[in-house]
């Protein structure tokens, strides 16, 4: 059989990492399909992969599997540990990533969810992901009622302890991660609103895991106030969405723009969340 050619039952074969016996007889899409579906297994529950595992759980030869992997560690996709021969993901996937995100690649994904939210309540929408003991601003959109400051926020930080918009975010950690980040360091005061004392900061985070939002009123800013809900790519938080406006305009119950942020916020999580690849039926896992 020639080199680039597929047998019809390979041609039936589901995408993802199909069953075969080599990758010789498989077209050159076909096979981009296996490395990119091999890369996109990496995650939290598979931080790691060995020749054998790639092999027993997508129904690969060892010896399919093996170059598969090289080809990714050829490029820096992964990297392989020499003592247990195991590969985890590597440099390359960071700098995708760096460039996709800071480069505006995430914030023009997300752009047009922020627009159609903020034209529905009428304020600015803005996303942000975390960095470090803050959140910062990917993605902004004025509402109906002008920007809410003279500049861009996009890039603009915002503390853990201090807003809705990180509040929404750190309230989903595990409270061993949450204290190993924000407590035990210095925390500024930015308005007579601001709570440094870390239990009445847990109180806060437990208000808003309870409701599903955070809510503040001039905790950073004096003038402005949020609403904001966590974005979940599955289980796990990846940033948050945010409705700002002037001080006291949401008042003590934000209710009417819960429901809006909350559906516009699983919209992102779905746009957030990678195709996994399928696996093999007998897969021992």
């Amino acid at each position: 059989m020639a080199e680039n050619a597929a047998s019809p039952a390979d041609q039936a074969q589901p995408t993802g990492l199909p069953r075969t016996r080599g990758t010789e007889d498989r077209p050159p899409l076909q096979t981009a399909d296996r490395v990119l579906s091999l890369l996109l297994s990496f995650d939290r529950d598979h931080p790691e992969w060995g020749v054998s595992d790639v092999a027993a759980a997508f129904g690969l030869d060892k010896s399919v599997a093996q170059r598969l992997l090289a080809a990714l560690a050829h490029r820096g996709f992964v990297v392989s540990d020499p003592r247990t021969r195991r590969y985890r993901l590597g440099p390359a996937v960071w700098d995708l990533a760096r460039v996709w995100e800071r480069d505006g690649g995430m914030a023009h994904l997300v752009r047009p969810v922020l627009r159609s939210l903020a034209d529905t309540v009428g304020f600015g929408v803005l996303f942000a992901v975390p960095d470090g003991v803050h959140m910062r601003c990917v993605a902004a959109v004025d509402g109906a009622s002008g920007p809410l400051r003279a500049h861009d926020l996009t890039g603009e930080l915002y503390p853990a302890h201090a807003g809705a918009t990180s509040r929404a975010y750190f309230a989903m950690l595990p409270a061993r991660d949450r204290a190993a980040l924000l407590y035990g360091r210095p925390m500024a005061r930015f308005s007579e609103r601001t709570v440094t004392d870390p239990v009445l900061l847990e109180e806060r985070f437990a208000q808003a895991r309870q409701h599903g939002y955070a809510h503040s009123e001039g905790e950073y800013d004096d003038e402005t106030a949020a609403v904001a809900v966590p974005v979940l790519v599955g289980r796990r938080p990846v940033g948050t969405l945010s409705v700002a406006g002037p001080s006291g305009f949401f008042g003590e119950h934000p209710a009417g723009v819960v429901g809006p942020l909350t559906r516009a916020a699983a919209d992102l999580g779905r746009l957030l969340t990678p195709l996994r690849p399928r696996r093999a039926p007998a897969d021992p896992r």
